[in-house]
């Protein structure tokens, strides 16, 4: 059973990695990307940037935004920001382009399955939320509006913005935006079959999918 800080670790590396790689597939995949990375490919698109330093910086900003909300970072939401953006420019450094629409729809499917796979990995790890998904908690936290209106109203705009600076949406916006929040969960209910990550000493509670997973995004 993965109780100890090590195997924590490792689930916490193993899916940040993973997660970096899903966004690599959506990107080659070309069919549309999250929110979050439509707007990571608009500005990459307009500066000299790459996509994962594009990613990185803005996860680095957004910290910023914690201190008002008084929000305290863990090592997983450190190791969130610098995984994720090694990941997707590597994956993206080695994956071919993809042409056929009849590759490009079966890598958009998959990458959604491996990115709620690769979330559910490092939410049970439970070493601290993603830069993002904090963002969101907090704000809910200090204003007192619920969590869907809060992540709607930060996606909408995320998205928005990436649109217009050039990033893509498309059928797999879509597809991620209905099908991570069931995935997720399905995810980390697969894994508690396997053995529960969180704890440390003693028995270790299951994991349990936290109000960010269960309102249809990782906690990134």
């Amino acid at each position: 059973m993965l109780t100890r800080l090590p195997s924590r670790l490792a689930a916490l590396f193993v899916g940040l990695w993973l997660y970096g790689f899903s966004m690599a597939l959506m990107v080659v995949a070309g069919l549309g990307l999250d929110p979050w990375d439509v707007f990571h490919q608009g500005v990459a698109q307009r500066t000299s940037l790459s996509f994962g330093t594009v990613t990185a910086l803005t996860g680095a900003a957004v910290l910023l935004l914690w201190i008002p909300i008084r929000q305290r970072p863990g090592f997983g939401t450190v190791a969130n920001v610098v995984v994720i953006a090694v990941s997707v420019d590597t994956s993206l450094a080695l994956l071919p382009e993809l042409d056929a629409m009849a590759t490009r729809i079966p890598v958009m499917l998959f990458a959604v399955v491996l990115n709620a796979f690769a979330a559910a990995l490092y939410i049970g790890a439970g070493l601290g939320p993603g830069p993002r998904d904090g963002l969101m908690t907090g704000l809910v936290a200090r204003t007192g509006l619920s969590v869907r209106l809060v992540r709607t109203g930060l996606e909408v705009a995320v998205l928005a913005s990436g649109w217009m600076l050039g990033g893509t949406v498309g059928v797999g916006t879509v597809v991620y935006a209905l099908g991570i929040g069931p995935l997720i969960q399905l995810m980390m209910g697969l894994l508690n079959r396997l053995g529960p990550i969180r704890g440390g000493g003693g028995a270790a509670p299951a994991m349990s999918v936290p109000s960010v997973a269960r309102e249809d995004c990782p906690a990134r």
